[in-house]
């Protein structure tokens, strides 16, 4: 009899030990608990110590954290008809966990579901220069129209960035000629404008010559002297017509 009694009261101990075990929840700082009491909601809970009652409360634990959602490379061909392979990025966090739990079943599934069928109709919208060029303007409407339509989910997207866009090879090749010719473009332009601005100077320069006979001897000793200064073994020196004149004018 008195074996019996200590064995119950080993079952009434274990039995109380789980019992109390079932009753306490410990939630960290980013976790709050959305408690239900016979499926219904009565609360969110957290952080620190939760006393549950046991079979007739149920807590679902969310995280409060920042989450970082990978969006797959999708297949999307732009409004110029190019097809490329975009990535994207996305950081959002829980605001409300109350309608995290009730308004939606999965919000991380929902939300990645969602994030992709808008970057395929977002870029969808716009053209392969655009998409390259106006990446911040594009990361912006993507926040906008995925931030609007979970927000009812009590969730916040504070951040939507594309990470990758990958261009087919024949693309890269007409890109990569496009700019070459443009770079060509560019420096004939600069070469034709130097020519221009140079041959200018030179016609005020002459001008200048021309207005008196002794500059011009002086810019020939002046050119005499730049050549002296190469290591040349040929020195050509201009003489002077007048100078001929002279000669010829004696004789």
């Amino acid at each position: 009899m008195i074996g019996e009694i200590g064995i119950f009261g080993i079952i009434v101990i274990v039995l109380a030990i789980l019992l109390i075990a079932n009753m306490i929840r410990i939630l960290k700082e980013y976790e709050r608990g959305v408690i239900f009491r016979l499926g219904r909601l009565i609360n969110v809970k957290g952080p620190g110590l939760i006393i549950l009652i046991p079979v007739i409360d149920q807590m679902v634990k969310v995280d409060l954290r920042v989450v970082t959602l990978d969006v797959p490379p999708q297949d999307i061909i732009t409004k110029d008809n190019v097809s490329v392979q975009v990535s994207a990025v996305i950081f959002f966090r829980v605001i409300e966990p109350r309608k995290a739990v009730t308004e939606v079943q999965n919000y991380l599934f929902a939300t990645s579901q969602f994030s992709q069928t808008t970057l395929r109709s977002i870029l969808g919208q716009s053209e392969l220069d655009e998409l390259l060029a106006e990446r911040e303007k594009i990361n912006q409407q993507l926040q906008k129209v995925i931030d609007n339509h979970t927000g009812p989910w009590g969730i916040k997207v504070s951040s939507v960035e594309i990470k990758q866009v990958d261009l087919p090879h024949e693309m890269k090749r007409a890109m990569s000629a496009q700019a070459e010719a443009e770079r060509t473009r560019r420096a004939k332009i600069i070469a034709a404008d130097g020519e221009y601005q140079a041959a200018a100077k030179l016609t005020e320069a002459a001008k200048v010559i021309s207005t008196d006979p002794t500059a011009l001897q002086l810019r020939y000793l002046q050119t005499l002297t730049e050549i002296a200064a190469e290591n040349s073994s040929t020195v050509v020196f201009p003489i002077p017509i007048d100078m001929i004149k002279a000669f010829l004018n004696k004789s």
